[in-house]
């Protein structure tokens, strides 16, 4: 259960984190083979970004990620 309180723009930015996460091990895991690669869409991470940035985060990677560990410790 997180710990932490979070405002509407930090759970915003948590979201979004975890969405480009999912979506970047996704296109990791790979397609089948002889396809394609996958594609990470620029949206997701662009999505991320502007969350990111919206939470006063952008560029404060140590703050995010201590709230991401006590917010969502399965994230890491």
């Amino acid at each position: 259960m997180p710990t932490a309180v979070l405002t509407d723009h930090e759970r915003t930015a948590v979201q979004a984190y975890l969405r480009l996460l999912h979506t970047v091990r996704a296109a990791f895991d790979g397609p089948p083979e002889g396809a394609p690669a996958a594609l990470v869409p620029p949206s997701v991470l662009a999505e991320a970004e502007t969350a990111l940035t919206r939470a006063g985060l952008a560029g404060n990677e140590e703050e995010f990620f201590r709230m991401l560990g006590e917010w969502c410790p399965s994230a890491g």
